[in-house]
């Protein structure tokens, strides 16, 4: 049985390694194994969140069209980030490669900690919403029946976020 297509929007980071390679390999392997990408944010340097002690992040968004299950996404996603030598060690720690579902089309998914649609702390990093904003502003939130883009316009997060590309 052949799933509706939604667009699901991820979002990139690297701040490890030769940071924008990772990045757009992770594309490449998201295009081969999730679906299309549809949309694409420029690239955002940003500063560390949670463990600041570490080097800065290059970050991108991304809108991708796919038949898949949310579930199968997330489970490719983390594929992907093993595949490119993510090690997780340290809860918000650097990493080469975090691949971060952010939404499903407009599905609320809630089964504990492994995945949780829309990502639960969006709303409040500049970090997810800058680079989302580009490319999906006028997507509302399925929570908080807002646009992206007026999230972004509430946020009182005022860690240091830089489009470079």
């Amino acid at each position: 049985m052949e799933l509706e297509y939604k667009t699901v929007y991820l979002l990139l980071g690297s701040n490890l390694g030769e940071r924008k390679e990772l990045i757009e390999e992770a594309i490449s392997k998201i295009e081969s194994s999730i679906g299309s990408i549809v949309s694409k944010s420029a690239l955002y340097e940003t500063a560390a969140w949670g463990d600041e002690d570490q080097p800065s992040f290059l970050n991108l968004a991304i809108g991708v069209q796919t038949n898949k299950t949310a579930d199968l996404v997330l489970e490719l996603a983390l594929e992907i980030e093993q595949e490119l030598g993510r090690v997780r060690l340290v809860k918000w720690g650097a990493r080469l490669i975090d691949i971060d579902v952010i939404l499903y089309g407009q599905d609320i998914i809630n089964d504990g900690e492994r995945l949780q649609v829309p990502h639960p702390r969006m709303q409040d990093r500049r970090f997810v919403l800058e680079p989302l904003a580009e490319i999906a502003g006028g997507v509302e939130h399925p929570v908080f029946k807002q646009p992206i883009s007026t999230l972004l316009s509430l946020l009182k997060d005022n860690l240091t976020v830089y489009k470079i590309l």
